[in-house]
């Protein structure tokens, strides 16, 4: 069955050339350009992806990612922002969306980003198909790789397929740095400059779900002026 795609986006010509195009890659796309509306769906049925606009009347997207999240729904969520707002752009991150796409866009970017993730959803589904288990362990944190589940100090957590993505790529390489250009295209799946808050948000959003002191982490460590990576002490 093709991969299912929310559209919530209230400008009608850009929501009718997203709907097409993602149409035209055999996706199943709903949309709709009402905010409320938008999270009614999202939050009674089954979407592979969710394209949210942040400014949208009846609910904004932050609200509607927020809520999601806090519905400890973990759908993908590529969030459409302008180009001008970065602060808005981080603060989505920060509330739990995979990605960002800045208007305008083009068309080719957008069907790159909706691949990119999905082949993320679709690694998520084989992986939890495998029957053995390989767990990686450090201190107090559990990182169970087939199950795709995390705990720390016995103590489950919560995490986003992307988060995921994330410290397991750091993990399986403790004492390695990357750059932030090297995560966007190892764990995110593309090239494009300009995208490095999509990583350093969702490295503080690791650290404020696994860490004791989130300002001064065990996990997750920053090698300033170079990158991210896991500790190996």
């Amino acid at each position: 069955m093709s991969p299912r795609i929310l559209v919530i986006e209230d400008d009608h010509d850009i929501n009718n050339l997203i709907t097409m195009n993602l149409s035209d890659m055999m996706y199943q796309v709903e949309s709709c350009e009402n905010g409320s509306e938008g999270f009614a769906k999202a939050s009674q049925d089954n979407f592979d992806l969710i394209v949210l606009d942040l400014m949208l009347p009846g609910m904004d997207g932050l609200d509607i990612c927020r809520q999601l999240r806090a519905q400890q729904q973990n759908t993908p969520i590529l969030m459409l922002t302008a180009r001008d707002s970065e602060a808005d752009r981080v603060v989505g991150l920060e509330m739990g969306a995979d990605d960002y796409l800045t208007k305008p866009f083009s068309v080719r970017e957008l069907q790159a980003r909706v691949k990119a993730m999905l082949r993320r959803v679709d690694m998520l589904i084989q992986s939890q198909n495998q029957p053995a288990p390989s767990v990686m362990q450090w201190k107090d944190l559990t990182i169970d790789v087939a199950r795709r589940l995390v705990s720390v100090r016995d103590q489950a957590v919560e995490l986003t397929s992307t988060e995921f993505d994330l410290l397991h790529h750091l993990a399986k390489s403790p004492g390695l740095v990357f750059s932030r250009a090297q995560l966007l295209d190892q764990v995110w799946g593309y090239k494009h400059s300009g995208y490095e808050h999509t990583v350093n948000s969702h490295i503080n959003r690791l650290r404020t779900k696994l860490e004791s002191d989130p300002s001064n982490p065990e996990y997750v460590l920053t090698v300033w002026g170079v990158g991210y990576k896991f500790n190996d002490v």
